[in-house]
């Protein structure tokens, strides 16, 4: 899951920018030991199985991890052991030890998907997990509030940063002429937003 700027090939876990334009205060953050990756997307079949969607769909991340943690809406994570991992189509069909029947799997629709880091490559100097993006309070360059990173989209060649503000969402590419300054220690994120011809 990492993805250069101006560059459209993705890699592993981590999104990579070059650290010489922006200041980053933080290479390891101060997080806990599981990194959110994706989240169930929904059930499969009638034994338990579920879809589930990476937060960057070039992610080989659970394809190599023996274990996962699934973070409900409601209700407390649960750890499970990786059977079987299948590509299908944009999502990927994952049997976890423990599931077996769809009513279970139903229950889990909608949870967070982490692994634990131990299991996965440790980004470079540069490169963050998209994980630890998720959550960053944004803000402008003079400190004008501009929410939080609610998510972090992988689809084209430069990862676009999600930003939910209450009822306003924006998104701004994770590329050097946007982002300013990260602060993992601190969860913040400060960026340079997209200016229309309109607003000027």
């Amino acid at each position: 899951m990492t993805a250069e700027p101006g560059s459209s090939t993705p890699t592993e876990t981590s999104t990579r920018r070059k650290p010489q334009k922006a200041l980053v205060t933080s290479k390891t953050p101060a997080v806990n030991e599981w990194l959110r990756i994706g989240y169930v997307s929904r059930a499969h079949g009638l034994k338990g199985a579920v879809m589930m969607k990476t937060f960057d769909p070039a992610s080989s991340a659970l394809g190599t991890v023996e274990r996962l943690r699934l973070t409900p809406k409601a209700g407390a994570p649960r750890e499970f052991e990786v059977l079987t991992v299948r590509d299908a189509g944009s999502d990927l069909l994952v049997e976890l030890e423990g599931l077996s029947r769809r009513e279970e799997a139903d229950l889990l629709v909608g949870s967070t998907v982490s692994v634990h880091r131990d299991e996965v490559d440790q980004p470079d100097e540069g490169e963050f997990f998209q994980g630890d993006l998720v959550g960053l309070a944004a803000t402008t360059e003079d400190g004008r509030s501009l929410g939080v990173v609610a998510e972090v989209w992988s689809s084209g060649p430069v990862p676009n940063l999600v930003l939910k503000n209450g009822e306003h969402e924006e998104m701004v590419p994770f590329a050097d002429d946007f982002v300013v300054k990260i602060d993992l220690d601190a969860r913040t994120i400060v960026l340079k937003p997209l200016v229309f011809d309109d607003e000027k």
